[in-house]
């Protein structure tokens, strides 16, 4: 059990590291998620969750040691409120899946060119997966900046390098000479969609280690509750006088 107790606030250190990655992140997909609510809750979420599960895996170990049942029974309590929290906060970001189009769109509309962290982020993707938008190009037609703009501005970012002529930036926009932008045609969902399909096995993978690792402390720290047997009193001689 003292083993399990180490595991669990080894885990919650991992939550807790998978949270502040998920929050702090400014070079990943992840980052343009983070404009929506629902995912800064989870990663929120997820950061309490692992600096709670390690100090749960302190309690553990001293109600393991010590034989103190209220100890190991609050230990199980607070495995089970764990792992619904853990739950829940999968169940933000999954289901954040739907939104992800709203929410990739609000960007490219909203997107000044300022180099803010979303869009160095947006920037970052559209230049080492080589893509234009979410779903393609024109995704970027209701960007206010080339809407309003005399110039045939295009995002620098969705540049196709093989079609560039002289020097171009990074990010921000460019001028077109042509009303047909040198940009690739694909949209980045389908990058976005692979990289997320390529890493899922990893996330899965630690998502059930952490989950057996909780259910095994729930189970452990019951059944020792069980085997502590308390001091029956009454079968204490009374003193006589």
């Amino acid at each position: 059990f003292h083993q399990l107790c180490g595991s669990a606030r080894l885990c919650g250190a991992v939550i807790m590291g998978f949270g502040l990655w998920l929050l702090l992140d400014n070079q990943s997909f992840i980052v343009v998620l983070n404009n929506s609510t629902a995912v800064k809750i989870a990663c929120y979420i997820l950061i309490g969750v692992g600096a709670f599960s390690m100090l749960m895996g302190f309690i553990g170990c001293l109600g393991a040691i010590y034989e103190i049942r209220c100890l190991l029974g609050l230990y199980f309590t607070c495995l089970l409120l764990i792992l619904i929290a853990q739950i829940a906060a999968g169940a933000l970001i999954y289901f954040q899946k739907s939104e992800m189009s709203k929410i990739v769109n609000k960007v490219l509309d909203n997107y000044p060119g300022s180099n803010s962290t979303t869009e160095q982020a947006w920037d970052f993707i559209q230049r080492n997966m080589e893509c234009c938008g979410w779903t393609g190009r024109m995704d970027w037609s209701g960007n206010m900046v080339i809407v309003n703009s005399s110039q045939l501005l295009f995002p620098c970012s969705c540049q196709n390098i093989s079609l560039a002529t002289g020097n171009f930036s990074d990010s921000g926009f460019c001028e077109a000479q042509t009303p047909d932008w040198p940009v690739y045609d694909v949209g980045c969902a389908a990058s976005v969609e692979s990289w997320l399909l390529t890493n899922i096995g990893v996330v899965l993978g630690i998502c059930l280690g952490v989950a057996l690792i909780e259910l095994l402390g729930m189970i452990l720290s019951i059944c020792m509750c069980r085997n502590i047997h308390t001091e029956d009193y009454t079968k204490v001689p009374s003193a006589k006088y």
